[in-house]
């Protein structure tokens, strides 16, 4: 490092602040690192691929163990090895009450009749359905679960609506219900609009997100429906309950395999344009909605084939096609590893799967490849031909009055399952708080289970990548190279005049201008300050990425979250890793190794901060501009903001949040900066920081603990100048 350089890293603060807007802005000065890095122009999905490297691992070892299973006896102990893993990825399903079910109206027609009703999956949570009939007999009849993919019109759809009437005709009862999100239970429905203000896949992910945080899935509660609908049909006299099957395409080939592997009174089982395998799902299309991405599912040792092993020998059809938006080549290879289990049973036969050449859709051939294993194996021999049918009008198969629930006999959605699982929730851990000493002891545990953390060896190296002169100071640009092309790049703001003393600074700022945006570092470095400034994977030169996916809200992609809840290594675990090698590198290759750090943020990044004070990054102290304030202020509000949510932890509700990290940091000096023109949830939010106060004057260091209002740009400067020089 020549001298003249060198000598600006002595006595001096070093501030670390995280950008998260994009450097490829204009702006007078130049602040992009990775302008001539074209090894790394890649970089912008580092993200995603360093969490489909996990996955892949863990998914490489499960096929390792599979090679290994040989007789019956060996897919006997896996069947129930898997049975516990779904189980302790979904938690307990909720008890079993009555179902309380309302028929609102009978329909006859030429062959069938139809039975529109609604019955009461949990209490108070109503699921429509349509029970289709066919004429002639009236007992014991095969039966049918039909599961909506994703359209909002659900079981309505024309294309849906071909496929039960075919069956019905065939002389299948057919038993068709909307999930969450779609046909009459749209949640977030908006009447001036006269529809969901989300799509299908959104209706799922938005609460889904809130469900993942408090510890539960969407897929739970979706699933559970079907359990229900299983349920139900064992009180109909015109059910056979040995002769039960269920089948859906797309997101109802989702819920026909997820309901199926639960309930084994399901006989026979035909997903369509679903299943294929994870590795290929990560490497195509990335994870999908909320209720497709079990908690876990990929760390617990779970693939797509579980879904339909754990079913061996029951009758199961996969129905594929070649242009499919789930990999074609991870259908064949899950069709090819669930043969085996199926032939160690000595059924072969029972595990068929039928591939036509076209895209994610219903074709002819598949629809008929249906009808006949479903006639052959629920016992109902006859033509399986696809016939003509007459599609009902929309409006003919209201349940209820509106066409909503909501808006009529009215009903609980996840929203409201959300709402009692966060107040019992915040119950345990307000209890929890009640032993202080003991509850932050016992964090020093539970976040880095919860979080996905892991220690690494923090193996990397510093690379010099240019230098800007200004009046006052030195714009030097760096990369980190680390393991596997994994990088953080960063800017360093160097005072000439350099202040004695030393702190780490670390800045969130977004949706600015890059002047604009750098005016807290450089104000930092005009008055003798250090400012580093890093982005962190998923933000700045680290992304967004190429994922955007079917949950996408406002720049903000949850599929790629989706893809730590798989296995179990949240976002913000990877920003904690990637601030302790930074924090490493620049203490041992730009001598820091005697200076203390500060940490400031903006926005979501305090939870990577508080994150990584918890898994024992050491700050003197840390201030927060408009932090986000809690993760119970995203789980509690109907209208949260999709951005907070790379920032959040699954699960780590009812075990800890936000405030019990800043109570650890206790006793040592911590500021919020709340803007006055807050929305009142965040005022409502504030109290959550009580305990906070306390406990910080219970260790005599009241003072240390502070959240101060600001109105301005101006205020937030003179409170940032407070905080640096207090210290």
């Amino acid at each position: 490092m020549p001298k003249k350089f060198n000598c600006q890293f002595t006595n001096i603060r070093i501030i670390l602040v995280f950008i998260i807007c994009p450097f490829s802005s204009f702006s007078q000065t130049d602040y992009s690192v990775m302008d001539y890095w074209n090894y790394y122009s890649d970089a912008e999905n580092q993200l995603y691929k360093q969490q489909s490297e996990i996955s892949f691992e863990t998914l490489a070892k499960r096929k390792e163990s599979i090679t290994k299973l040989q007789t019956q006896s060996d897919w006997e102990g896996r069947q129930q090895w898997v049975k516990e893993k779904l189980q302790e990825s979904l938690g307990d399903f909720p008890a079993k009450t009555p179902l309380n079910p309302k028929i609102t109206e009978r329909i006859k027609k030429d062959g069938y009749s139809i039975e529109k009703l609604y019955f009461e999956s949990i209490p108070g949570v109503k699921v429509t359905a349509a029970f289709f009939i066919p004429q002639g007999k009236r007992k014991n009849l095969p039966t049918i679960i039909y599961c909506s993919g994703h359209s909002d019109l659900a079981f309505r759809s024309d294309v849906y609506q071909h496929v039960i009437l075919n069956l019905v005709k065939k002389g299948f009862a057919v038993l068709a219900f909307d999930p969450y999100g779609q046909g009459e239970r749209l949640q977030y429905f908006d009447q001036n609009l006269g529809k969901s203000r989300f799509g299908p896949t959104q209706e799922h992910s938005y609460p889904g997100a809130q469900l993942f945080i408090n510890g539960e899935s969407t897929a739970k509660y979706m699933i559970w429906d079907g359990i229900r609908a299983v349920d139900y049909l064992l009180t109909r006299k015109e059910v056979d309950p040995n002769r039960i099957g269920i089948t859906g395409r797309s997101g109802g080939g989702t819920q026909s395999s997820h309901i199926a592997a639960f309930d084994g009174r399901i006989k026979a089982s035909a997903p369509e344009c679903y299943i294929t395998s994870m590795e290929y799902q990560l490497k195509s299309g990335g994870p999908q909605d909320a209720e497709q991405n079990f908690p876990r599912g990929i760390q617990l040792g779970l693939d797509h084939a579980d879904l339909l092993e754990v079913r061996a020998p029951k009758p199961t059809l996969m129905i594929t096609t070649t242009r499919d938006i789930f990999s074609i080549q991870g259908a064949r290879d899950t069709y090819q590893e669930t043969k085996l289990a199926y032939k160690a049973f000595g059924i072969e036969e029972n595990m068929m799967m039928v591939e036509d050449n076209a895209g994610h859709q219903s074709t002819l051939k598949n629809r008929e490849a249906m009808y006949a294993f479903f006639q052959k194996h629920l016992d109902n021999p006859g033509d399986s031909k696809d016939g003509e049918v007459v599609i009902f009008p929309v409006e003919e198969l209201y349940v209820t009055p509106t066409g909503q629930l909501s808006t009529s006999v009215g009903s609980k959605f996840l929203i409201d399952v959300n709402s009692d699982l966060t107040k019992k929730n915040m119950e345990l851990l307000n209890e929890g708080r009640q032993n202080m000493d003991q509850h932050l002891i016992d964090l020093k545990h539970k976040v880095p289970a919860i979080s996905g953390y892991t220690e690494n060896a923090k193996k990397a190296k510093l690379i010099f990548s240019g230098q800007t002169d200004f009046e006052t100071y030195f714009l030097n640009k760096y990369l980190i190279e680390q393991e596997g092309d994994k990088i953080i790049p960063f800017v360093a703001f160097v005072p000439k005049q350099p202040m004695s003393g030393s702190a780490l600074y670390l800045d969130n700022i977004k949706d600015k201008e890059l002047d604009e945006a750098y005016a807290i570092p450089i104000k930092l470095v005009k008055n003798g300050v250090t400012v580093i400034v890093p982005d962190m994977p998923g933000y700045g030169e680290l992304g967004p990425g190429y994922l955007k996916g079917d949950a996408y809200f406002e720049d903000t992609s949850y599929n790629q979250w989706f893809a730590g809840i798989l296995n179990g290594k949240s976002t913000i675990a990877i920003h904690v890793e990637a601030i302790e090698t930074l924090l490493e590198v620049c203490k041992s290759n730009l001598k820091l190794d005697d200076k203390e750090f500060v940490g400031i943020s903006k926005g979501g990044f305090n939870s990577s901060l508080l994150h990584a004070v918890a898994l024992g990054v050491d700050f003197k102290s840390m201030l927060f501009f408009k932090p986000m304030l809690s993760f119970q202020s995203i789980v509690s509000n109907k209208d949260y903001n999709p951005a907070s949510i790379p920032f959040t932890v699954a699960g780590a509700l009812p075990h800890y949040d936000l405030p019990d990290l800043s109570a650890a940091f206790a006793p040592r000096k911590l500021m919020l900066l709340q803007p006055t023109d807050g929305d009142a949830i965040d005022s409502k939010h504030l109290q959550s920081f009580d305990f906070v106060k306390e406990h910080y004057k219970s260790v005599n260091k009241a003072n240390n603990f502070s959240v101060e209002k600001i109105s301005s740009e101006r205020e937030a400067m003179d409170a940032l100048d407070k905080f640096i020089s207090d210290l």
